[in-house]
């Protein structure tokens, strides 16, 4: 189970004086109120997200690591949490909860770019307030230790900062449409905490992967090969390697997927991945 204790660089002055007050909104014959969780309601929230710590992957791993750019909204029915909101970085949003409460929560995330999650049936409540520049549905894929099988046809090599140009320019190759607007810098500022493996073929990288270590589950955030070295097996390879990676150090391993990309999601279940959950994922 995961706790506040876990937490590293707070930064809890600078996010309180961001938080809107307290509200109240009535449903029907109960009132929902909206809170902060930097405004003495952190129990409530790990009593939240250890019902499902997979579903809240990323509200445990933000609010944990990279507290001085999270915020976190509750939805709350007396006691009990509704629904919630992660905001990082004024750019990543996620929602849970019910039509109703993600219309609510919408209030607390008055933002006009955003990298946006959201449970499937609010598609319509999120298209009233942004025009998707990319929409897909995302599925979480999660690998149990004692579930991998590893499928290592290629060799895969550790790759380090210097590589971040060759590593950016073969992602805006792959997906432009997703990654078109990542640049070096970003992946140089972060990658002391991201473990990147890659292929290379007559010295050329033509497939790469990643995943940051964290000890309840890791996930895999970037998978991308070259379209010319496709079907090969080099995705399955990377994949198998970075959870072998991960199952030295945690118990879970977990990916996402676009639902319609069949060949990603071939290889992911070789590896052993079933899906979790799926989501509306949407960039505006």
């Amino acid at each position: 189970m995961w706790n506040g204790a876990t937490r590293q660089g707070s930064s809890l002055d600078s996010q309180i004086l961001s938080f809107q007050p307290t509200s109240y909104y009535l449903f029907g014959d109960y009132t929902v109120e909206i809170v902060s969780v930097a405004n003495g309601y952190e129990q409530m929230f790990w009593n939240y997200v250890n019902r499902d710590p997979i579903d809240y992957y990323f509200f445990i791993l933000d609010w944990t690591q990279r507290r001085e750019q999270t915020k976190i909204f509750l939805a709350v029915e007396g006691r009990e949490v509704v629904g919630s909101l992660l905001v990082f970085a004024d750019y990543i949003v996620q929602f849970r909860g019910s039509r109703e409460v993600v219309q609510k929560l919408f209030e607390y995330a008055n933002l006009e770019k955003v990298e946006l999650e959201a449970p499937l049936d609010c598609e319509d409540i999120v298209c009233q307030k942004y025009k998707p520049r990319v929409r897909q549905d995302m599925v979480l894929m999660r690998l149990n230790r004692g579930e991998e099988h590893f499928r290592l046809t290629e060799t895969s090599v550790r790759l380090d900062v210097e590589d971040a140009e060759e590593v950016v320019a073969l992602m805006r190759r792959c997906d432009p449409a997703w990654w078109g607007e990542t640049e070096a810098e970003q992946l140089k500022q972060r990658w002391q905490n991201v473990f990147w493996l890659g292929i290379r073929k007559e010295g050329r990288l033509v497939s790469v992967g990643n995943v940051r270590f964290v000890d309840f589950a890791s996930n895999i955030g970037v998978v991308a090969t070259d379209e010319h070295y496709r079907g090969r097996g080099y995705a399955t390879s990377i994949v198998s390697a970075l959870v072998e990676e991960i199952l030295k150090r945690s118990p879970i391993a977990l990916i996402h997927v676009i639902a319609d990309n069949a060949s990603a999601v071939r290889a992911y279940s070789k590896v052993g991945f079933r899906p979790y959950k799926t989501y509306l994922s949407i960039r505006s």
